[in-house]
């Protein structure tokens, strides 16, 4: 019985090592798109909050007052608000968010921002 062993020529390995180093040049970049699509979504939810959003809610150190919506960190803190509940809350109209509009792509924006927020709180 005898065993064949095929051996590559020199050219052939280096053949294929070019292979997989352009394979992992166009995969890694791939890998690494959500996380920055999602950095980049947290900073336009900021932008949007601030313009919009920053009026009403309060302040983190400022004091809750009757007209005031309760600041973000009390928003996220609650365990069952998750992405389904802030999706569904930015579409549902309310007095007086009714009188912003945000596009579609905003909300989620803003929704990004909101989760990026709650991950920090998790995390102290």
């Amino acid at each position: 019985m005898s065993i064949s062993h095929t051996s590559r020529s020199p050219a052939a390995t280096a053949v294929s090592a070019m292979r997989a180093l352009m394979l992992a040049a166009l995969v890694l970049p791939l890998a690494t798109a959500p996380a920055m699509a999602d950095k980049a979504a947290v900073k336009r939810g900021q932008k949007v909050v601030d313009e919009w959003c920053r009026d009403c809610h309060v302040r983190e150190g400022e004091k809750l007052t009757p007209d005031m919506a309760p600041p973000y960190s009390d928003l996220v803190a609650i365990p069952s608000r998750d992405r389904a509940w802030f999706e569904a809350f930015l579409e549902a109209d309310h007095f007086p968010m009714t009188t912003f509009r945000l596009f579609d792509n905003e909300k989620a924006d803003v929704v990004e921002w909101l989760l990026d927020l709650q991950k920090r709180q998790q995390g102290k």
